[in-house]
């Protein structure tokens, strides 16, 4: 399809770790935030060589709002901020400038290229949220079901998540939307496990799909489900994870994606619903808390910004 020029953390296998971070940018600190971008991925590789074995990846993306200031004469055809969408749950928009997704299978390797990249942009970038995810029993979020059951596998992941010819410039890029969800376990552990698999639109222990026939219209699969006008699934690559304190914990829900209209059009199945008031019925378990729109930029990209 392309040349390797994307960024390895977009397409790269499930970690049993991964940091997310969202930042702002320090008023009249464009300048130096580009330079730190430039340098970045010498900062991302060397590190992955001296931990090598250990699946270190990392993603760094701009802000949909952001994006006019730091690359104001070049911008991906489709970006867009966050979807507003209305129905019977919100879905907040909540604005941030930068994303670093970083993920391993060693919780102090992802911290500590967290630190590094933090320590390389400065004064210049305020920590708006991070946000320490786990891999959850055999991946499952914390409601107990498999999570990414539907994810793209093998070649397939550059397909349905790197930009391609479409968009020249940006060639080897993914769009991003990240929201993080809230979720009301207690609530969800007193349904009985028939409401819950309902609700899901699969099992629960063995994660097998209901038949179409038997799927109600308010689950979370059949609201997520969605064909373009050629009868072909809209797919998005999910590298969504659980976090979790026990005070609070949830779904830190991260999409990926060629275009941004995949997530846009499952966001609205799930929230406005089908037009006939069959929304997502796993949304009375979860609260949205944040809902961000960004783009992981090829990495030609941030060698021009030196």
């Amino acid at each position: 399809m392309m040349n390797a020029n994307y960024q390895s953390g977009v397409i790269a296998d499930a970690n049993s770790d991964a940091l997310f971070v969202t930042l702002n940018v320090v008023e009249g600190s464009n300048r130096a935030v580009k330079q730190a971008l430039a340098q970045s991925q010498g900062v991302i590789d060397a590190m992955k060589q001296q931990f090598s074995g250990q699946s270190l990846h990392a993603v760094i993306a701009i802000g949909s709002e952001y994006w006019p200031q730091i690359s104001p004469l070049k911008r991906p055809l489709l970006l867009t901020n966050f979807p507003s969408v209305e129905g019977a749950v919100e879905m907040p928009i909540t604005p941030a400038d930068l994303l670093l997704h970083i993920r391993s299978d060693r919780h102090d390797i992802t911290f500590e290229l967290a630190t590094r990249l933090i320590a390389l942009f400065g004064s210049h970038v305020a920590i708006a949220e991070e946000v320490s995810c786990f891999r959850y029993l055999d991946s499952r979020d914390l409601t107990g079901f498999v999570d990414g059951t539907e994810n793209p596998q093998g070649d397939h992941k550059k397909e349905v998540a790197l930009v391609g010819e479409e968009d020249s410039d940006f060639e080897g890029g993914s769009y991003i939307h990240l929201q993080r969800y809230v979720h009301d376990l207690p609530k969800w552990h007193a349904q009985t496990l028939k409401a819950q698999e309902d609700m899901y639109g699969r099992t629960k222990a063995d994660n097998i799909e209901y038949s179409s026939a038997d799927k109600p219209l308010t689950a979370h699969t059949k609201r997520t489900s969605l064909k373009d006008d050629q009868g072909q699934s809209l797919e998005i690559l999910r590298h969504s994870m659980p976090y979790g304190t026990l005070q609070e914990s949830g779904l830190l829900f991260a999409s990926y994606c060629r275009t941004p209209e995949n997530f846009t059009l499952m966001l609205k199945s799930m929230v406005e619903g089908d037009g006939q008031g069959h929304g997502d019925r796993l949304m009375q378990f979860t609260t949205a808390v944040t809902g961000q729109a960004f783009f992981a930029p090829p990495l030609t990209w941030f060698k021009e910004l030196g």
